[in-house]
């Protein structure tokens, strides 16, 4: 009888794994293209990689990606959310799609924890994206699997609502852009006298910047003198310390975003751009070393706002 009851069971997760898959995938380039959308209110750092080429990438090897991809979902999300909701729901009595629902946003929560601890994702940001896409499929397994479609009636069908959702994203993407509901980032316009103060980054970097255009700076990344990544033993920067000068630079030529230029009397390095990020709030300065398409991102957070 336990056999019996074990191979049911067995039966059931496979039944439910193999409705999980063709969901999932469905969701995922819409997902991929509100993620997109949603990345443009914040700061790319003049990156040179272009997300709209990500995407046409995914579109194009979809066919590939997408069962991989839904087959990870189904495990890491649809799985336990399905196999915890049918014991409450036998137990509670309640309606199926309730304790489903629950029970996807219970394990969104419980990998929103483990990613905050051992990444430092945001928890709440995390949690809320795990539940999103957790909850499409907890909910669509229950309808698949009373239909008796064939595996490549299942997949077609997905493939026509991977279509829909995408193009329900697209237009809804655009629309919220245009109409300011999902604004670009645009950095704040600092004042010297808010871009005076100190000023700090990883691995104790530090840079003081003082009223009177004089600068200190601490373990700091500045360009290097040397830019050619062809030179034996090149490096997209060098780490300095010394006193210098600085002065504000409004973008010109390549970029039209405010900063500073900074100078080192010592002699390491060259002068340095450090351009502005962050909000009025809380700004940031930052440079990106090397090539534009890999290069190297140092960050500086206000220390004394």
């Amino acid at each position: 009888m336990g056999w019996a009851t074990t191979r049911e069971q067995v039966r059931a997760v496979r039944s439910d794994l193999a409705a999980a898959i063709p969901v999932n995938a469905a969701q995922l380039p819409a997902a991929g293209l509100l993620w997109w959308i949603l990345s443009t209110t914040e700061d790319q750092y003049d990156s040179g990689y272009d997300g709209a080429w990500g995407i046409f990438c995914l579109l194009v090897f979809a066919p590939l990606l997408l069962p991989v991809l839904g087959l990870l979902l189904s495990v890491v999300l649809t799985l336990p959310a399905v196999v915890f909701a049918r014991p409450v729901t036998r137990r509670s009595g309640g309606p199926e799609w309730a304790c489903r629902t629950v029970a996807a946003a219970v394990v969104a929560v419980g990998w929103g924890a483990v990613a905050a601890v051992l990444w430092h994702w945001p928890f709440v940001t995390t949690t809320s994206v795990l539940t999103a896409l957790g909850l499409l499929p907890a909910l669509g397994i229950a309808y698949v699997r009373t239909r008796s479609w064939s595996r490549w009636g299942l997949w077609w069908r997905s493939a026509l609502a991977c279509a829909a959702l995408f193009a329900l994203a697209l237009g809804g993407g655009l629309a919220a852009s245009l109409s300011g509901l999902v604004p670009p980032y645009e950095p704040p316009r600092l004042t010297p006298a808010q871009l005076t103060g100190v000023w700090r980054g990883d691995n104790g970097a530090e840079l003081r910047l003082e009223r009177a255009g004089r600068a200190e700076a601490r373990g700091l990344p500045v360009e290097p003198t040397d830019r050619d990544p062809a030179t034996p033993g090149h490096r997209d920067y060098v780490v300095c310390s010394g006193s210098g000068a600085w002065k504000p630079d409004a973008g010109t030529g390549d970029t039209d975003r405010p900063g500073i230029l900074l100078h080192l009397d010592t002699g390491c390095g060259e002068d340095t751009r450090w351009s502005v990020s962050g909000t009025e709030e809380s700004p940031r300065l930052y440079v990106l070393f090397g090539d534009p398409d890999a290069g190297t991102l140092r960050v500086l957070d206000r220390a004394d706002g």
